[in-house]
């Protein structure tokens, strides 16, 4: 029987791939912060583990306990949403230690039991890499590095037989945007000068929710791939995922800010 070991599985895409991978016969391990998120998921018959991705010690220690590892999603992650320059350095900080830094961390960590199984590396990044809106700049700059990092290591670990995919959702049903929601609503605030525009930012945070894809269906989508024998180096899957980055690559950049700017009430001078 094949293991994964699939990270962020509280809710959302997490949860979903974690059901379909048991589904199709995987031994899923199923990876949450909050103990009673680890608790629902030891219920329903995951191989629950309670984890901080961005915990280096804990990733050691469960590592050492890992002999071969056949596949590795690494889903942790969410969405700052507000204006670069409200949230500074500091929510940056915080959104590339959980978006980037911890892809690093939790492969480095399962790089033997990923190397003695000739295992797959699954990434999940975001279109918002490829099509950068206002008001979620330090997202889309971490989903920007998910997607370099992903091309970086699938290079680096191919002598050993290691493989990598990166996964771009579109518009998933899941809780990222009432998540998103809430991390803008603690930017918005009478004192930044983008109060005048609070109504786009709140509209950023609820973009992720336009016509979303079924998460069960998302996750079909990955799992699909995975067990194709020769895995994609990208998946594009959900609402949106192929049609915004083909805007990305061939609107004029001029046009394309145009746009975007006013579906975000960013027109005018303040």
């Amino acid at each position: 029987m094949p293991n994964v070991l699939i990270t962020g599985c509280s809710s959302g895409i997490g949860r979903a791939l974690a059901d379909a991978f048991k589904a199709a016969g995987f031994d899923v391990w199923a990876s949450a912060r909050r103990p009673d998120d680890v608790a629902a998921l030891g219920a329903a018959g995951f191989n629950a583990v309670q984890l901080d991705v961005n915990d280096s010690a804990a990733l050691q220690r469960l590592a050492e306990q890992w002999g071969e590892l056949d596949v590795l999603i690494n889903n942790a992650g969410y969405g700052a949403m507000g204006p670069l320059l409200d949230g500074g350095t500091a929510a940056m900080q915080r959104q590339f230690e959980t978006n980037v830094f911890s892809i690093v961390g939790v492969t480095q960590a399962f790089f033997p039991a990923l190397r003695r199984s000739k295992g797959l590396v699954v990434n999940i990044g975001s279109v918002s890499g490829v099509l950068v809106t206002p008001f979620a700049g330090a997202y889309c700059a971490s989903k920007a590095a998910v997607h370099a990092l992903s091309d970086a290591l699938r290079m680096e670990l191919a002598p050993f037989g290691v493989r990598v995919m990166e996964v771009q959702p579109g518009a998933i049903d899941t809780r990222f945007a009432k998540n998103a929601g809430a991390q803008a609503e603690l930017l918005i605030n009478e004192k930044s000068p983008w109060w005048p525009l609070r109504e786009g930012i709140r509209a950023r945070s609820q973009a992720s929710q336009d016509k979303p894809t079924p998460a069960n269906v998302f996750a079909a989508d990955v799992l699909n791939a995975v067990q194709q024998q020769q895995p994609p180096r990208l998946l594009r899957s959900g609402n949106g995922s192929r049609a915004l980055p083909w805007m990305a690559a061939l609107l004029p950049k001029g046009l394309l800010e145009t746009v975007l700017k006013k579906r975000f009430g960013l027109k005018g001078n303040l």
